[in-house]
């Protein structure tokens, strides 16, 4: 095996051409990530989808795939929706103790400045 060949092309048992579109992306020391994406999406779409896009977006489209990808696998119904939705859900939850414990800092501050006032009278 050549050792210089991309994670998708060592994945897909084929010779990494130099214009590879996928060695950019998927570099040889992660054959899991090109693994992923390629049960999801399939090399072909992933490729169309890369060749479509301009370079200085590559990367970011690349790990959008991986997240989503992996997500799918971890979560086959909901994907990355459902743990969209459990941050959600987390976000709205730490809200509503940060405003009760607003409210509770509040509660205390005005007794103790009632206190305060009182001792003084």
């Amino acid at each position: 095996m050549n050792p210089k060949r991309c994670a998708a092309c060592r994945y897909l048992r084929r010779r990494c051409p130099k214009d590879c579109v996928f060695s950019p992306y998927f570099p040889p020391n992660n054959p899991e990530k090109f693994a992923c994406v390629h049960r999801i999406y399939g090399a072909g779409n992933v490729s169309k989808m890369l060749q479509q896009l301009p370079v200085q977006t590559r990367a970011e489209a690349v790990e959008s795939l991986c997240f989503e990808a992996t997500c799918r696998i971890e979560d086959p119904v909901y994907g990355c929706v459902g743990m969209i939705s459990l941050l959600q859900t987390q976000i709205q939850k730490t809200e509503n103790l940060l405003a009760r414990t607003q409210a509770e800092i509040a509660v205390a501050k005005n007794k103790h400045s009632q206190n305060q006032h009182s001792e003084f009278m």
